[in-house]
């Protein structure tokens, strides 16, 4: 029961860390969902967004947050 807890209080703190960036991104101007290859389609009754260009951009920090991780575990 206590690594539940652990695993709990460790995406609640992720969580938060996420808000935090996303807060500071949009303080310094970052346009998050709004770069170069994200799709938007609107119409009179259909409204479609599909993130692409955000979305390589998340992997791509995540990989490299990731990757730097594993080197500094060995």
């Amino acid at each position: 029961m206590a690594e539940l807890g652990k695993v709990l209080l460790g995406l609640g703190l992720l969580l938060v860390a996420v808000g935090a960036v996303l807060l500071l991104a949009a303080r310094f101007g970052v346009p998050l969902g709004r770069l170069p290859g994200d799709f938007s389609y609107r119409s009179k009754n259909v409204s479609f967004f599909f993130p692409l260009g955000t979305s390589i951009l998340v992997s791509l920090v995540l990989s490299l947050i990731l990757f730097l991780i594993s080197r500094f575990r060995r």
